[in-house]
């Protein structure tokens, strides 16, 4: 769906690089999340694909066609910093979004209607925005940003300031969209929201890529062939034998169980039949970082 090829872009004359050699390939109809401490250049390569500023070099493809003022039709961005009218119905301001994105009134009026629906929030049509709640602001702010139906939707933060049962409804909305067809970048900060919903990641941080991938993969390449150990019946003389021959960290026993963690390069299969000697297993699983441990080590080792 989108396709960025060496994308640089620097501020100042020069002097300050928001991105350096940047290139990514989104699917279509993926969740691709784009990840990277604050100032890692995200925001500068949303930017970029919206039209609002241009690369110094580069370029992004939209299907296979080079990024041109005709692509803003199929485009949602939903910016971190919102930007909709305080003083102005929320009503109006819908019919005059889904006018400035080439919509008939009645198709923007239809679609308002739907999404208004699928929200539950049929009643805030004439209210003024500055009487609505930042949460409530921020649903009419969704609306707006996929109103058109866009083919590629560019969320920034899109979580921020809602409660946790609002924050489910607008994930099931974007999943939702996702399972019709709509390709969509994700840029947050909530790294259960990546793992929750993404397809694919990139990582940014100072200008540059430091990663990409599905993120399986992406966790896969970080484990560091750790596994979670729970046993029963455990024989005392046996697991003094085992400790001996691998290192055993957080031991812990409840209720007759007893958990650990260890670590092992060597053959999965030789390590189960050693750990049935010491007892009856009741789990047994490799430890995958999370994306938030893939986060914190990927951007700590190029620091």
């Amino acid at each position: 769906m989108l396709r960025a090829e060496h994308i640089t872009k620097t501020y100042n004359a020069g002097k300050k690089t928001a991105l350096e050699d940047f290139s990514i390939d989104v699917p279509t109809g993926s969740i691709y999340g784009l990840l990277g401490p604050n100032g890692a250049g995200k925001t500068s390569f949303i930017r970029i694909i919206n039209q609002i500023t241009q690369p110094d070099s580069g370029e992004i493809f939209i299907n296979d066609e080079k990024l041109n003022p005709n692509h803003i039709r199929d485009i949602g961005y939903m910016p971190e910093e919102r930007g909709l009218y305080k003083n102005m119905t929320v009503g109006d301001q819908l019919l005059y979004f889904g006018e400035l994105k080439g919509m008939t009134r009645n198709d923007a009026l239809q679609q308002a209607k739907y999404w208004f629906e699928q929200l539950e929030i049929d009643q805030w049509w004439k209210k003024k925005l500055s009487e609505l709640s930042k949460g409530m602001a921020q649903k009419i702010q969704f609306v707006v940003t996929v109103l058109h139906r866009p083919k590629l939707l560019i969320l920034d933060e899109p979580f921020s300031g809602f409660d946790p049962v609002n924050a489910n409804l607008i994930k099931d909305q974007i999943i939702s969209l996702k399972n019709q067809g709509t390709t969509i970048i994700l840029s947050t900060h909530r790294m259960e929201s990546v793992e929750e919903m993404c397809d694919y990641v990139a990582l940014i941080n100072n200008a540059k890529k430091i990663l990409d991938g599905k993120i399986f993969e992406v966790r896969e390449k970080f484990k560091k062939n750790i596994f979670g150990v729970t046993l029963s019946e455990v024989n005392g003389e046996n697991f003094e034998i085992f400790k001996n021959q691998f290192p055993v960290n957080n031991y812990v026993t409840e209720n007759q169980l007893v958990s650990f963690d260890l670590k092992n390069d060597s053959d999965q299969n030789m390590l189960l039949n050693e750990l049935m000697k010491v007892g009856k297993i009741r789990s047994f699983d490799e430890k995958i970082p999370s994306m938030n441990e893939v986060f914190i080590n990927a951007v700590s080792s190029k620091n």
